[in-house]
This record gives C-alpha cells, sequence and structure tokens, in this order.
C-alpha cells in the first residue's frame, strides 16, 4: 500500500505522552521512507534538534543519545543541526561525540551549532540539585523527578537576560571569562543563601554528579576513550564551602567549547539553503507534548516549549507549513513524580512485563508503566496537531507468563459525582482527583516482532491498534463531527530493532471501518486498577 505523500519538506517528530515514546527511531523511518520515494541517497539535509538540552534521551540504531540527534546513525545526512532554542553543555558535546567517532559514526564533520545556542555549564547542575533540595527539604513538597541535568537553571538565565552563546566562543577570551565568572558568583551565592543548602548537601553534589554520569559513561570508560576522572566533579569544588575552583572549571569550558569552534555557524542559513535545494528537514524534539513548560503541568514539565511552533523559533527561518508526526506507544509510562491516572497496579502481571523494558535513557530510571490514555493523546491531536502518527511496542503487550487477560484503553475520565471528562482538564488538582474509564479489548498470544505486513497481524492485535486509534480521534472531536482529514499512522512498531516496523497500514478511514467498531465493555476503573 502506498504511503501517501509528506505535506512539507519540513516535518516535525514530536511525543504526544509524557516522553519516552521513541521518537528517535522515526528520524530512520522517514529517511528511508523519502529514499524510496525520491530515489536519492540523502533526501534529508538536516536533522536538527529543537529544544531541551542532554536531559532528553532518544536510542537509535542501537545508539543511546542525549545531546546529539538521532540523525547521527543516519551518516547520509549533512547536517546535524544544535538550533538556538536547545542549551547545551560543551563537555556533553565532546562526550557523546568521541566515543561515536570510535565506533565509526561521522560525528563532527556533520555538526552545526548554532551562533546562539545556549551554554549550559556545572553551575546550571548545582542549581538543579539545590532548587530540588529547597522544593523538598525546605518548603517540604514532592521532587519534580529532575535529571539534574541543569536545563531548567539555563533557561532561566534565558529568561533572566544572562546568556552565554556558543558564539562568546569565537569572541575574545576574557569576554567568556567575565561571563562566566558571573553566572559562578550567582549561582553559589544562590544555592547557599536562597536555596538554604548546607555544607553536607553541597559536597554530596558533587558526588551525585560524579555516580550519575560515571554510570551514563561507563562505555566510554571501558572503551578507553574518557579516563574515569574526566567525569570527576568534585575536582571543581573548593576546599572553602560553597566556592568552586573557578579557574579551573572556566579552563576546562573554555576548552570544551572553544575546540567546537569550526562547528558553531549560522544555522538559519544552512538550512534555507537546504530549502532551496528541495531538501527535507526533520526538527527532533527533546521532550514530549505534555511536558511543554506552558501547556503541562507545573512542576513536572520541562523548560522549554515542546511542540510544531518552537520549530520556527528555535531553527530561527520563517513560519510554513510543517509536517507534524505524533509519536506513541501502545501502553503508557511516565518517570518521576507526575500524576498518573491510568497507572498500572504494581501486582498485575503486565506490569511486571512492561518494566523489564522500560528504564530512562537519560538517567537509567525505572519508568512507571500504565494503559494507554486516548484522553491525553486527543488532546495533543486536537491542540496541537499532527498529520502522521507512530505507535511503538505493540509486541510488548501479547499473552505471556502469567499474563493473558484483556487490555484497557483510557477513554475518559470520570470524577466522584459521575462526570464524565473527554479532554484533560487544566486545573491541576481537580485532574488528580479523576479515574479513568476503561474500554477493554482481548489481547493475543502470538509473538508479533516479527510480522512486517499488516495483514499478517492477530485479529486481536489488529483490533486493539484500530481500538487506539478511534479513541484518541474521539476524545480529541468529542461532541463534535470528525474532521474530514483523519490523522494518519504511517508506522507500527513491533520491537526495537530499526527492521521492527510496520508500515502497509491501511488509511484511518479503512482501518476504523474494518476493525475499529467500539467494543461493548465499558467501565470507569480505579486508579491503579
Amino acid at each position: 500500500m502506498a504511503l501517501q505523500p509528506f505535506t512539507s519538506r519540513l516535518i516535525a517528530d514530536i511525543g504526544i505522552s509524557m516522553g519516552d515514546e521513541g521518537k528517535g527511531r522515526l528520524i530512520a523511518e522517514i529517511t528511508e521512507e523519502l529514499r524510496e520515494s525520491t530515489g536519492t541517497p540523502n533526501p534529508v539535509a538536516s536533522v536538527i534538534k529543537v529544544n531541551g538540552g542532554a536531559n532528553s534521551g532518544h536510542t537509535a540504531a542501537g545508539l543511546k543519545l542525549n545531546l546529539l540527534p538521532a540523525g547521527v546513525a543516519e551518516t547520509q545526512t549533512r547536517t546535524l543541526g544544535i538550533a538556538s532554542g536547545v542549551v547545551a553543555d560543551p563537555r556533553k558535546f565532546w562526550w557523546e561525540i568521541r566515543p561515536l567517532e570510535a565506533k565509526g559514526y561521522p560525528v563532527l564533520s556533520r555538526l552545526v551549532i548554532d551562533e546562539r545556542t545556549m551554554v549550559s555549564d556545572l553551575t546550571h547542575r548545582l542549581l538543579d540539585l539545590a532548587w530540588e533540595h529547597y522544593r523538598v527539604s525546605v518548603l517540604g513538597e514532592e521532587p519534580r523527578g529532575s535529571t539534574a541535568r541543569g536545563i531548567t537553571p539555563a533557561y532561566q538565565d534565558e529568561t533572566g537576560q544572562w546568556q552565554i552563546f556558543y558564539n562568546d566562543f569565537l569572541g575574545p577570551k576574557d569576554e567568556f571569562v567575565r561571563k562566566l565568572r558571573g553566572r559562578i558568583d550567582r549561582a553559589r551565592k544562590t544555592i547557599r543563601h536562597v536555596c538554604n543548602v548546607d555544607e553536607k548537601t553541597w559536597a554530596a553534589m558533587f558526588d551525585r554528579l560524579t555516580e550519575a554520569e560515571t554510570r551514563a559513561n561507563e562505555e566510554s570508560i571501558r572503551m578507553g576513550t574518557f579516563p574515569a576522572d574526566e567525569f570527576d566533579f568534585s575536582r571543581f569544588r573548593s576546599d572553602t564551602p560553597f566556592a568552586l575552583r573557578e579557574d579551573e572549571l572556566i579552563e576546562a569550558y573554555w576548552m570544551a567549547g572553544s575546540s567546537l569552534a569550526g562547528q558553531i555557524r549560522d544555522l538559519r542559513e544552512i538550512l534555507l539553503a537546504d530549502l532551496r535545494e528541495e531538501k527535507y528537514i526533520i526538527g527532533e524534539f527533546g521532550q514530549s507534548f505534555w511536558l511543554d513548560k506552558r501547556h503541562g503541568f507545573s512542576p513536572n514539565v520541562t523548560a522549554s516549549h515542546t511542540f510544531a511552533p518552537e520549530f520556527f523559533l528555535s531553527a530561527g527561518i520563517p513560519n510554513q507549513s510543517i509536517h507534524t508526526f505524533g509519536v506513541a506507544k501502545a501502553y503508557d509510562t511516565k518517570v518521576g513524580t507526575h500524576t498518573f491516572l491510568t497507572q498500572m497496579d504494581d501486582g498485575h502481571p503486565l506490569t511486571a512485563i512492561l518494566k523489564k523494558l522500560e528504564y530512562g535513557t537519560s538517567t537509567g530510571r525505572q519508568r512507571m508503566v500504565g494503559w494507554f490514555d486516548a484522553v491525553e493523546k486527543g488532546d495533543a491531536l486536537r491542540y496541537a496537531g499532527f498529520q502522521d502518527l507512530m505507535i511503538n511496542k505493540l509486541d510488548a503487550l501479547r499473552h505471556r507468563g502469567d499474563w493473558n487477560g484483556e487490555l484497557r484503553i483510557c477513554v475518559a475520565y470520570e470524577d466522584d459525582r459521575g462526570r464524565l471528562y473527554h479532554h484533560v482538564p487544566r486545573r491541576d488538582s481537580l485532574r488528580r482527583q479523576l479515574k479513568p474509564v476503561y474500554q477493554t479489548y482481548p489481547g493475543w498470544s502470538e509473538d508479533i516482532s516479527k510480522v512486517r505486513r499488516f495483514e499478517d497481524l492477530p485479529a486481536a492485535a489488529k483490533t486493539y491498534f484500530a481500538g487506539m486509534i478511534r479513541s484518541v480521534i474521539s476524545c480529541a472531536s468529542h461532541g463534535e463531527p470528525w474532521p474530514a482529514d483523519l490523522p494518519n499512522v504511517r508506522y507500527l512498531g513491533v520491537g526495537p530493532d530499526p527492521s521492527q516496523i510496520i508500515n502497509d497500514l491501511p488509511p484511518t478511514p479503512e482501518l476504523l471501518a474494518e476493525f475499529g467498531a467500539q467494543p461493548a465493555s465499558k467501565s470507569p476503573a480505579a486508579k491503579g486498577a
């Protein structure tokens, strides 16, 4: 079955849940499809990272990436762009680049860091931990579950007009030194006098960062790419409490950043040239719709904007037509302290199966798992919009071991008075009180990880898949006629490998007409059921 053509040469890769949907693998699928449809080996000229920083984690072609876009694995893509909406630690660039180069992936020759990309550094990571300490130990609130990569404090420097840009590495060193010394002074005073961090906690912050970064870079240490002490943050801590070895810290960042001088360019001009050549550009978003700092639920959000309009603000090119992909999994996951209405009970047999698959790429944290929430995805469709869908990990839901029960899709929320909600309430205190309303679907026992054609899926898998799509559209359009142009389901993932994709999916109207009849079973269930 022929795939529908993309509606634009600009393509946005966006998660429509709470992250961890498998957005990274989409880059390879789009690129391969365009190779076949255009007959050219390099139809995608640029893959750009649009937002966030090293807090996002993507896996592409078996490569675990944080700061670099997943286009790394597509070696014929000529530009790996870091757009101006990203906050990036120059030392982290090298920690990712050198191991990838050692494995044979050309990175440095393709990397372009926009001149106006913002520099993040150790002070932001310390502030990240300090504000978490303030939130928990001083205010007595729940932790936000931060990655401690310093992302929110780095964006606070943007709104506070204290930016250090990557083009500062192209100017005189003394100007960079002046800016970073000011940043260090502000950070240590904030940590001590505002966040009320004590001396013991201050010292422990360096140990925590060292442990986390050493764990994240275990492979590089084993390969001999870096010595273990490269990731020892205690060398920047002064013997004087709440002070840093400033000269050593400044020199480390100047060396890391100035060594990237050949990669620091005006990304805007490169992207405009790509469009003149009628090439494709993919914008890779680090976080997902429900983590948007304005439209998500604080404090469990990121510090950037996470859906299509940010493509243009970050890339710095004019608004124009853009083709948007929404990416989700066949079930839901969350990390940190998110409200999780569809979370599965820890005693459910499927919980144990899914948790074996679900660890954060960036932090290694165990993810919580839950049933597919069509209300969240429906709002992402209604308010953010997407032309195409990619659903991953359908294979994970098959019956095995002690699991042989029904699958569930959340199609509404219900309050204690029986009122139904088909959109996500914007008031968090209300949202936390609601319970999910589920439709149930029969499961299947067949291993579908080797299936490559839709027609070869078990009937129950087809019905559940169609149920997800129907439920998302129904929630998005609740109380209104469905739109004439329905989102197209372009790819269905049935395993983690690049080959484990089904892409001959029927058009949405055909899919729903044949397999999408609404099941009779619909019941409210308590959280955790």
